[in-house]
């Protein structure tokens, strides 16, 4: 084959990803989890010798951020475990590997950016998860394997905070959003260019640790007011509420704003600015408005 192989492909982002190289003529064999349990390291093994892709990307993830707060093990399990084994598999075929992490990995508690060299220090279950598939990339393909951790992430597919809102801002419904944790919305089709290119890259300049959200940054509270603003719906609907009004389970990074220094290093060029991705996907995200 010597294309690509992209696992969690049913995904937001897999789906993303999956369309753009379709439509640039890669070959791309897509698995999602019902095709290929990652965590069955025989089926990995196999699907790695058939196949033989030049780029693997591991869209695939237990996601479940409370969850893991009480099923460490079985997110462990998925993050860890099962992403040392398909990077040894990787590491066998010759195959390049681009693993998607987190802003998790991270305490949350800075003030400035997050550059990619700094320290993680996840403070729940899920961002210990995720770190372990991190290392395990970084261990088993020290000259091949790319983190691309991202955050905040919507689009066009699956459940997530712009249809959201976009819902609830079409029925004129009043919200409360946490007005205290900062971070950058990003839009999975800019994520998946920056995969291609990556893949695209030579080894040398793509391996190691980039950070795949857009620039500025923003609250959730400030990002659902623009999603209502351009929905033609009220912003003043949408009020603030405090990280400890929620009573979440696993406590949330009150900074997950990433830096991008990486990105010039490889000759590429950092996403663009959230609020210009944003109105350019909006229309393709979620039901169409009722008209008001």
């Amino acid at each position: 084959m010597n294309g690509w192989m992209v696992t969690g492909a049913g995904g937001m982002l897999g789906s993303e990803l999956c369309a753009l190289l379709r439509a640039r003529r890669q070959p791309v064999l897509a698995f999602s989890h019902g095709d290929l349990d990652l965590a069955d390291g025989y089926a990995v093994r196999m699907a790695m010798e058939r196949a033989r892709p030049r780029v693997v990307v591991n869209c695939a993830a237990y996601t479940d951020v409370d969850g893991a707060e009480s099923s460490e093990a079985a997110a462990l399990r998925v993050n860890g475990d099962a992403v040392r084994r398909l990077a040894q598999a990787c590491a066998a075929t010759g195959a390049r590997l681009l693993h998607l992490s987190t802003d998790y990995v991270f305490d949350g508690q800075a003030e400035a950016p997050w550059p990619e060299e700094a320290r993680p220090a996840p403070r729940t279950a899920y961002g210990r998860s995720k770190l372990a598939g991190e290392q395990a990339v970084l261990t088993e393909l020290p000259h091949s394997g790319t983190v691309v951790r991202t955050a905040w992430l919507y689009g066009a597919h699956g459940r997530n905070f712009v249809a959201t809102m976009k819902e609830k801002a079409a029925a004129g419904e009043a919200v409360r959003v946490v007005d205290d944790q900062h971070g950058q919305p990003t839009w999975a089709r800019d994520v998946s260019q920056r995969l291609y290119e990556l893949g695209e890259l030579q080894v040398s300049r793509a391996a190691g640790i980039f950070h795949a959200t857009s620039a500025g940054r923003t609250t959730w509270y400030e990002f659902a007011r623009e999603i209502y603003r351009l929905a033609g719906a009220d912003p003043a609907l949408v009020r603030p509420l405090s990280s400890e009004d929620l009573d979440r389970v696993a406590p949330r990074p009150a900074n997950s704003v990433l830096g991008h220094g990486r990105w010039a290093a490889a000759g590429l060029a950092p996403l663009r600015p959230w609020p210009e991705a944003l109105a350019e996907a909006f229309s393709g995200i979620g039901t169409p408005l009722a008209t008001r």
